[in-house]
């Protein structure tokens, strides 16, 4: 019998604030200079006492609503104690047993609880020393925990990927995994029945990728270790990228072994005391969700489920998008042609570029690229060609297609001159032509779009070839 994987998620977040979690030190994620943003509270100084980051709160609160997840009413904070050099209290301060939210789904999953807590000090270590930097220590961070329901890898980075997009869109953090803003554990456990097998934590994954292949890897490796005779040891282990394997790192913590008990420095918090956190002010601030925007594309434009995938999958994409379907007044049609322009041609340039620039480039002027394509004004070759000027350079597409000489040639006297050049030149295409071959047409065709260097609307060459063909 086969074994079935089961899954479980802990991400981690940094949120996006003006200050730590529980001090007025600068929350600053690009800052490079080691123990700038730190003081006597994040540094933990004997006498200092923490105070709550209201805005962090409300971030959690946010997504818990956005999920559909069950929002305290009593929450409060706890101790969780270890011993860590880049934990300068020796305890974080998380929560626990009252955590600010509890279930909701995202992207199918059914969610255990997401709560708050602070981030940890960054420790490197080379050249034979260890070094903490504390810029770190103390940022607002969100833990999500989903139930043990994920059953494939694909599943799982899905969820992943899912969550990172609903903390932007929210404006909740950036979630950047390559800055470590979003860091990713899985859960993972094989058996061959409905039962749990023993669990095996997976840390460093600091890629989706990453994610898939570990969570493919582990659970190759535990159905290996069951079927040679071994037992799988509940352990911590790393995901080594080079490798492309799991290695042991420690054997695995218990909740008895954080100890935890509630926070003394921070009082209670009743959150139906407070206005701006009730039901209908957090469901009031929430903007369109990311899976209501796939939703409204494909029922509005008719789109394909992968390109509405592609455009809802960056904020800033979707913007853009949007700036570009209102300009063409919201036509189904020239929509979608716009969505494939801007899927193929120029997510493809921007992807040679290594950046998606979004914002640089005037979603007025893709639309009016866009118009003139649909009116014959362009070819798909001019169109193209166009829009690699007009993301390099910006201004007007007709100025740029009537300088490059890319304008489209409908006129039927012009076009016709070219077909018979290309017929007194290709005899023996026209003869294959003429004995039945159809390929040969396309062959001529190619030619007259060549001689008209790409200008002439091939759907009129092929008319015109076709026509003189017959005589």
């Amino acid at each position: 019998m086969a074994f079935r994987p089961t899954i479980g998620l802990e991400i981690h977040a940094e949120l996006r604030t003006k200050t730590k979690m529980f001090c007025n030190s600068k929350n600053d994620p690009d800052e490079t200079r080691p123990n700038v943003n730190v003081c006597p509270i994040c540094l933990a100084h004997p006498g200092t006492l923490p105070v709550v980051n209201r805005e962090a709160v409300r971030h959690i609160l946010r997504i818990g609503t956005a999920i559909g997840g069950s929002i305290a009413d009593y929450t409060e904070f706890d101790r969780k104690s270890y011993f860590y050099p880049d934990i300068p209290k020796g305890y974080q301060i998380s929560q626990y047993e009252h955590p600010l939210v509890s279930g909701g789904t995202l992207a199918g999953v059914a969610v255990t609880r997401v709560h708050l807590e602070e981030d940890t000090a960054r420790s490197s270590h080379e050249g034979g020393k260890s070094v903490v930097d504390f810029n770190r220590a103390g940022v607002p961070l969100m833990e999500l925990v989903t139930e043990p329901v994920i059953h494939d890898a694909e599943t799982a980075g899905k969820f992943a990927r899912e969550l990172q997009l609903l903390l932007r869109t929210l404006g909740a953090g950036n979630a950047n995994l390559e800055k470590g803003e979003m860091r990713i554990e899985a859960n993972i456990s094989v058996s061959r029945d409905d039962r749990f097998g023993t669990k095996v934590e997976v840390k460093n994954l600091n890629s989706f990728r990453s994610v898939e292949r570990a969570i493919a890897f582990e659970v190759a490796r535990q159905s290996a270790c069951i079927d040679a005779g071994g037992t799988v040891v509940q352990e911590t282990r790393g995901w080594d990228e080079t490798k492309q394997e799991t290695f042991a790192q420690r054997l695995k913590e218990g909740s008895a072994d954080y100890r935890y008990f509630p926070e003394p420095d921070i009082p209670k918090f009743i959150l139906s005391e407070i206005p701006e956190f009730s039901h209908e002010t957090l469901e009031a601030s929430l903007p369109e969700l990311p899976w209501e925007r796939r939703s409204r594309y494909a029922a509005a434009y008719g789109l394909k489920e992968a390109d509405v995938a592609y455009v809802a999958a960056a904020g800033d994409r979707a913007a853009f998008f949007d700036a570009v379907a209102g300009a063409l007044g919201e036509n189904p049609d020239l929509v979608r042609l716009a969505a494939n322009y801007l899927i193929t041609d120029l997510g493809g340039i921007y992807a040679k570029q290594e950046s998606e620039r979004w914002d640089a480039l005037d979603a007025e002027a893709f639309a009016k690229l866009i118009r003139m394509t649909a009116a014959g004004d362009l070819s798909s070759r001019g169109a193209k060609d166009t829009l690699a000027i007009l993301v390099e350079q910006g201004g007007d597409p007709e100025s740029i297609a009537t300088e490059h000489g890319l304008i489209q040639v409908n006129d039927p006297e012009a076009l016709g001159k070219v077909v018979e050049t290309v017929i007194a030149q290709e005899p023996s295409a026209v003869a294959e032509y003429r004995t039945g071959k159809e390929a040969a047409l396309q062959y001529l065709l190619g030619k007259a779009m060549k001689e008209s260097r790409g200008a002439g609307n091939p759907q009129q060459f092929r008319e015109l070839l076709a026509e003189k063909l017959k005589r």
